[in-house]
């Protein structure tokens, strides 16, 4: 294998594999610029690289289409889109509805969509729509939250968390911070739902597997970020010698934070924590009302789906999409500071891209 060969091997990994770790789009760009390629035209659908194509379009269903937990996600989709050449539709629910939802993949379907990208938040409802679009020829990819274990969904990859591992992982840090014969709140804004069960599932299998040291309540809270609030503090005044409050959604761990701050829990001995990047959320684990947050990387589930996709189309279905796992970190006060300090559409703290050039 030659230089030039080396070279084009090097950057199609790190642009594919590495990237989104590496920097925005611009770093990409300009790490394929030095070896001496093109990136596709975002106009025109092509570039010198890869071949030539339509511009296709890929459609994105959500169950949450105006939360802020998924900002970033749609940075990366379009980030992606630029990389690519191709375009894309953002739809579904904002409530999670699933019939809402299974409405935007047949209306996908209808308008011969290049492929789609779905979160899949109920057990059985994802079946019969996503068998219709692949047997449209439409490819299918989850994110976010996918279909059960030994489910007949026919979904060709899941790109995202493992839920019910990263509840594990929470309920296990619950147990270090709580005395025992503690009780808790855990916080959870749709119950039932794939996105955010798993996670419940996972805590109280990891409480149950210490002995139950500890006793909670799991309290809904709502799909929408004002509803989730006035949950909190509703069990708060109701559970006043508790001593911690979790959740595993990003608008509720948001409001348990908020609720820590408002009656100055930390100094009772309380604990608070739970998941995603909400400004609000990293700014109380600063200000110490919040143990810590758990990233599970919203960006990526969006612009590896894309990415995912397009290779499928591009290569004539060889490329076939795989299973990604988008990781857990766990935020903690000792670490938040680079997550504050730094606006990046990685979070979702500005729409700007990064230009690394005058770093």
């Amino acid at each position: 294998m030659d230089t030039k060969d080396n070279a084009l091997n090097v950057s199609r990994r790190s642009l594919l594999k590495g990237g989104v770790m590496g920097g925005a789009t611009i770093a990409t760009t300009a790490l394929l610029a030095s070896c001496g390629i093109k990136t596709a035209n975002a106009s025109s659908g092509s570039g010198t690289d890869y071949p030539s194509h339509p511009k296709w379009k890929f459609v994105f269903v959500n169950h949450v289409t105006t939360n802020p937990f998924f900002v970033p996600t749609i940075y990366g989709i379009q980030d992606a889109c630029n990389m690519t050449g191709c375009t894309y539709s953002w739809t579904g629910s904002e409530t999670s509805q699933v019939s809402q939802m299974v409405n935007a993949i047949d209306a996908a379907i209808a308008a011969n969509a290049d492929g789609i990208a779905t979160s899949i938040i109920d057990p059985t409802a994802f079946n019969a729509p996503i068998a219709r679009a692949l047997a449209a020829g439409i490819p299918v990819v989850s994110y976010n939250s996918d279909a059960p274990a030994g489910s007949p969904n026919k979904r060709m990859a899941y790109i995202g968390q493992n839920l019910y591992q990263a509840g594990q992982l929470l309920g296990q840090r619950i147990l270090e911070l709580v005395p025992k014969g503690s009780h808790i709140g855990l916080f959870i804004a749709t119950p039932g739902s794939l996105n955010i069960q798993p996670r419940m599932d996972g805590i109280i299998a990891a409480i149950k597997a210490a002995g139950s040291p500890i006793s909670y309540d799991v309290v809904a809270t709502g799909a929408l970020l004002e509803q989730e609030l006035p949950a909190v503090q509703s069990w708060y005044q109701g559970h006043k010698s508790a001593k911690g409050m979790f959740a595993v959604d990003a608008g509720s761990t948001q409001s348990l934070g908020q609720v820590m701050k408002q009656y100055n829990l930390t100094s009772q001995g309380w604990h608070a924590g739970g998941f995603d990047l909400l400004p609000l959320t990293l700014q109380l684990i600063q200000e110490g009302y919040v143990d810590f947050t758990i990233d599970q990387q919203p960006y990526q589930q969006g612009f590896y789906p894309l990415l995912e996709l397009y290779l499928y189309k591009l290569s004539g279905g060889l490329e076939y999409p795989s299973d990604i796992e988008t990781g857990l970190k766990f935020i903690t006060k000792a670490n938040v500071a680079p997550y504050l300090k730094t606006k990046s559409r990685f979070e979702g703290s500005t729409s700007k891209e990064l230009d690394l050039a005058k770093a």
